[in-house]
């Protein structure tokens, strides 16, 4: 048996949403905290049997979802922002797999949640939109991890939050969609220039969408939602600049995953789809750049939506948590493109949605944070794919 304290914060006043669909709730749904309405529980004790594949390692300084986390050059993890009990954070902490422990560095300029991270080629990491005290941002940050403080650099022509940020071949940066005015438009940072500028519009509007970079350079836009969910799907060419649809998904989603696979397929798992009534997804498909096309796939053994996805160094993805109807869940499973099926793993020692998942560089995996509705998390649990299980 095994005892943990890990730290935690219950709202009072969060509005609910059915457990599950937490995304499409958090995006029509607003919060309603303050600081004096915050209970703060200051410990959970999980007691229970630990396993071999899953433990505890440091808790963060502060609980938080809709969070970002970036793998820095030097092997740590940078999480920034998103949202708690107390509102929307600045906060940002790094986390060392060498020690195991959190340290508090500089705050984001800006308060935001729903934002993205992307690493740059000089190892600096940009931050772009988000939601704040006032909705969707424009605003940019970047993290110099050698100094540890965040710089304001150019804004975004359009604010949006539940946006795609990747980085493409040439070390700009594509960001698509997103909730806020003109979500359709896409546009480009320079790192060289710290300034952005349009390129072609989207088009569709979308937002909660995936956004995959190719092994051929092009960038693929999967699913979404905007008043309703969709199953469009688009490629970006970087060399003209220009959208062109591609084949649909079978299914339309929003707030599922997409992996790119060894073979340069890409998986698309879970989600969450209101076409035939309130549901999470347990379908999932590959998308085949050869050919255009997508198949289906086997299915998840169990529908969640807002989990994660990580590409593991055997080429296995392992898919952690999420939410379903029940909560947040624990389970975690396995899918191996070589035999085309999903194997159960061990689960999480704490159920968890709107959490984070990064590949460290000893092949571990570092999750983060999230919600374990109405609790937000500051609990982090290590992966090791070498366990037995």
């Amino acid at each position: 048996m095994k005892t943990t304290t890990l730290p935690l914060k219950q709202s009072r006043n969060r509005s609910s949403c059915p457990l599950g669909l937490l995304l499409f709730c958090l995006a029509f749904t607003p919060l309603s905290v303050s600081r004096a309405d915050s209970t703060e529980l200051g410990t959970w004790t999980f007691t229970g049997s630990a396993n071999d594949v899953w433990t505890f390692t440091g808790s963060m300084h502060d609980v938080r979802q809709e969070h970002t986390a970036t793998l820095l050059q030097d092997g740590r993890v940078l999480v920034a922002g998103g949202e708690n009990d107390v509102g929307t954070l600045d906060s940002a902490e790094v986390y060392d797999p060498n020690t195991g422990n959190w340290s508090l560095t500089g705050s984001l300029n800006e308060k935001r949640w729903n934002h993205t991270a992307t690493l740059l080629g000089d190892g600096k990491v940009l931050v772009t939109g988000g939601r704040g005290d006032r909705g969707p941002m424009n605003s940019a940050e970047l993290y110099d991890p050698a100094t540890g403080i965040w710089t304001k650099t150019g804004d975004m022509v359009v604010a949006r939050a539940w946006h795609t940020a990747t980085l493409l071949l040439n070390g700009n940066v594509l960001v698509v969609g997103g909730e806020g005015q003109a979500i359709n438009a896409s546009e480009i940072y320079d790192p060289d220039t710290g300034s952005w500028s349009l390129t072609s519009a989207l088009g569709h509007v979308v937002n909660l969408q995936t956004a995959t970079l190719l092994q051929n350079g092009e960038v693929l836009i999967a699913g979404g939602f905007f008043l309703r969910v969709t199953n469009l799907a688009a490629l970006y060419d970087v060399a003209t600049g220009l959208w062109t649809t591609t084949d649909k998904l079978h299914q339309k989603r929003f707030g599922h995953t997409a992996t790119l696979l060894p073979d340069g397929t890409v998986l698309v798992a879970g989600g969450g789809s209101f076409n035939n009534g309130n549901r999470v997804l347990q379908s999932a498909e590959q998308y085949d750049p050869l050919s255009a096309t997508w198949r289906s796939t086997r299915s998840l053994h169990y529908a969640r939506s807002a989990h994660t996805a990580t590409l593991l160094p055997s080429g296995k993805v392992l898919v952690a948590g999420g939410g379903n109807d029940s909560g947040a869940i624990a389970s975690c499973e396995q899918y191996d493109s070589v035999t085309q099926t999903w194997a159960l793993t061990a689960a999480l020692n704490v159920g968890r949605s709107e959490h984070t998942a990064t590949l460290l560089p000893n092949g571990k995996v570092l999750v983060a944070g999230g919600s374990n509705f109405p609790n937000v998390l500051g609990s982090a649990e290590l992966f090791d794919p070498n366990a037995s299980q």
